[in-house]
């Protein structure tokens, strides 16, 4: 394999933790939050749990900036396939979590719209997303660990 090739899949594996978590903090930070606009818009209190919920999904990016620091190190054939696997399937990871925890978000959003008695009940499956997002990086950090940094 050329060594174009090594360094280029070496720098996409640095770099796709923080560029996929990214992209998917911004849509599902983006459904919640259209939820949250629609929500002020029918409720006449609970503006600020609207806007922290919808806030949710932005911690994926956050994870993936601190695996590409972790991952950060020079490329070489050897170490260039690791760094790629783990960048690129934590990133998939951790934007596919982000999405999803976004959805919840909104669904949170509308039902505490129309009772909001179940406000803390109705989180729970956003938190759940985000402590699969917390699994992601901890075991990226571990993997990434183990690849040497020559």
């Amino acid at each position: 394999m050329s060594d174009f090739l090594i360094a280029l899949l070496g720098w996409i594996g640095i770099y796709a933790p923080m560029a996929l978590g990214g992209v998917g903090s911004v849509i599902g930070c983006s459904v919640a939050g259209q939820a949250a606009i629609g929500a002020m818009l029918d409720s006449e209190s609970g503006y600020g749990r609207f806007a922290g919920v919808s806030a949710m999904p932005s911690s994926q990016v956050i994870f993936g900036i601190v695996v590409m620091f972790t991952l950060n190190r020079p490329i070489t054939h050897e170490v260039a396939p690791g760094i790629f696997a783990v960048g690129l399937l934590s990133g998939l990871a951790l934007l596919t979590c982000a999405i999803y925890q976004g959805q919840c978000s909104a669904t949170a959003i509308h039902a505490f719209k129309n009772k909001p008695e179940i406000f803390g009940l109705s989180i729970v499956p956003a938190a759940v997303v985000e402590g699969f997002s917390v699994f992601i990086f901890i075991f990226a950090l571990v993997i990434s660990g183990g690849i040497p940094k020559v």
